[in-house]
């Protein structure tokens, strides 16, 4: 049992060495930058044993026998995923994991031996990803690997292409924010609480500021073919459009009214 040293320098080593050789099987085809894995037990053989497999599948190891030293360095240089040992001194896998989500998602994969299934359910209810039971084969710890590895990806490019479309559908003019996703309405910051119906008279009238909408425009933004209203029905709803904005900034008139012809929205 190792105590108090974050690394086993053997497997180090060769980790070091494999990272910086210039045709390193570590570096993809595509020449994607390498994964990096980091492996927490106090079992010295199957950290040596674990992360030289790893490493011949292309990963890059980081490897560590005590707990508190392995949080650390999980939270100060965060690596694609980890796998954690349950049974250890100092700092079990249970209570790294806990510490560890407070600040992290970053995937952890247990190690558990036959008769630590209580541990597994907590383990799961903790956060963790997925666990293996001891002993295993290299090759089912490698898929598991990669299974999560393309989740998380998957998850992080759903998150960029979310964060991406939303500047898109959020409609900006002077002091008005709308997200048409959410159906939220600012004047100056604070919130506007409308109907379906103002929202989307609202949104035609903003889309385009300056362009003066009828009456029978503005009816076809705000209701479908089948439904029939009477134009007046227009008017109630920009008065109390008008009204709500006014209870926030008694100064607003961005809708204007031009008599005969319908209404516009200006952003000045």
């Amino acid at each position: 049992m190792i105590r108090g040293n974050p690394v086993v320098p053997s497997v180090w080593h060769q980790t070091a060495k494999r990272s910086t050789m210039a045709d390193s099987p570590s570096i993809s085809p595509q020449g994607a930058a390498p994964q990096v894995i980091a492996l927490v037990d106090d079992d010295r053989n199957i950290l040596t044993t674990v992360s030289i497999g790893l490493q011949a599948e292309g990963f890059i190891t980081r490897v560590y026998s005590d707990g508190v030293v392995a949080l650390k360095a999980l939270l100060d240089n965060p690596p694609d995923l980890a796998v954690c040992d349950i049974k250890m001194p100092s700092m079990d896998g249970l209570q790294l994991l806990q510490k560890l989500r407070e600040k992290s998602a970053l995937p952890v994969i247990f190690l558990t031996s036959k008769d630590e299934e209580p541990d597994e359910a907590l383990g799961l209810a903790l956060g963790a990803d997925d666990y293996i039971t001891k002993p295993f084969s290299q090759r089912l710890l490698v898929a598991r690997i990669r299974a999560i590895l393309r989740r998380s990806e998957l998850a992080r490019s759903d998150a960029v292409a979310e964060a991406e479309e939303l500047p898109a559908d959020r409609l900006t003019r002077g002091r008005l924010e709308m997200d048409p996703s959410r159906h939220q309405v600012t004047w100056q910051d604070k919130p506007v609480s409308l109907t379906v119906t103002e929202f989307l008279l609202l949104e035609a009238l903003a889309l385009r500021p300056g362009v003066i909408k009828n009456r029978n425009q503005l009816m076809d933004a705000a209701y479908s073919d089948d439904v029939f209203v009477d134009d007046r029905t227009i008017d109630s709803h920009i008065k109390r459009l008008r009204r709500k904005f006014r209870a926030i900034d008694p100064q607003f008139s961005a809708i204007e009214t031009l008599y005969g012809a319908g209404y516009s929205f200006t952003d000045a």
